[in-house]
């Protein structure tokens, strides 16, 4: 079993949800975003992603363009990244770890490349938010072939028709976004969120993990009792966004994770 096989399906014996956090790789800093990487399964993460920062994040709102212009700024790049996973794995093998981004910079790096060393580094598997599924044969194909996940997108608008097609080569788990838009944007109401769920389970029996919006706990609790993972980003990163030096942007980050975390754990007790 992969780590996140293995991580569902000990969350689903306990009969709770994942939380599912995201940060971006070098946002302040690489010092304080490893700070920030490592401290996270300790302050209650279940799941983590990890932003590959790249110059036009197309999916992403306000919180996470910033996040990836400190990053950039920062001198972050793929390769910094992976060696971040590096160290991470060093003290932690259990975590699952997700990289999530775009092509531009995977295939610049160069797909075989990148694939072998994220699987040395200790990924487990891939969110890359603008290559659909009629391009499999460009990353999703040989990243599951060397081990690595691949886990889709879908959102409202991807109707029963397309759903099959998006679905179909996914593993780990299946990423909703709950509203049109982007990161950040608006919450959807609970009542879509049921329906939608509804919807996908018809299609697929992956974890379901629902993201995009979610806040505060008491929304991710909410969240937490109709899904197997609740993904929190723009929340988390905001923290960094606000804080004046590093120490204040890592303690900001692991306690909105704390809260979070709870609220997670405390839904369908």
């Amino acid at each position: 079993m992969s780590r996140l096989q293995s991580r569902f399906a000990e969350l689903k014996e306990q009969n709770r949800a994942a939380l599912v956090t995201f940060v971006t790789a070098g946002d302040p800093n690489y010092d304080a975003s490893l700070a920030i990487l490592k401290g996270l399964p300790a302050a209650g993460a279940d799941v983590i992603e990890l932003g590959m920062p790249f110059t036009d994040p197309m999916a992403d709102g306000p919180a996470i363009q910033l996040a990836n212009i400190r990053a950039l700024g920062a001198k972050q790049n793929l390769a910094k990244t992976l060696q971040m996973v590096r160290e991470f794995r060093a003290g932690d093998q259990t975590t699952p770890l997700v990289l999530m981004g775009y092509f531009n910079p995977i295939h610049h790096y160069g797909v075989a490349a990148f694939i072998a060393e994220a699987k040395e580094s200790g990924v487990d598997g891939l969110i890359v938010v603008d290559l659909p599924p009629e391009h499999n044969a460009d990353l999703c194909d040989p990243a599951q072939a060397a081990g690595l996940d691949f886990i889709r997108l879908t959102t409202p608008t991807t109707d029963d028709k397309r759903l099959p097609t998006v679905l179909n080569g996914s593993s780990g788990f299946v990423y909703y976004v709950s509203v049109a838009g982007v990161t950040g944007a608006g919450s959807a109401t609970i009542e879509h969120v049921q329906e939608a769920v509804t919807r996908l389970r018809r299609h697929t029996e992956l974890p379901l993990c629902i993201g995009f919006g979610i806040r505060t706990p008491e929304h991710a609790a909410t969240i937490a009792r109709l899904a197997d993972g609740v993904v929190v980003g723009s929340a988390l990163i905001d923290q960094i966004a606000n804080a004046t030096d590093d120490q204040q942007a890592i303690q900001g980050v692991l306690s909105l994770c704390r809260s979070l975390a709870e609220g997670v754990r405390g839904a369908r007790l």
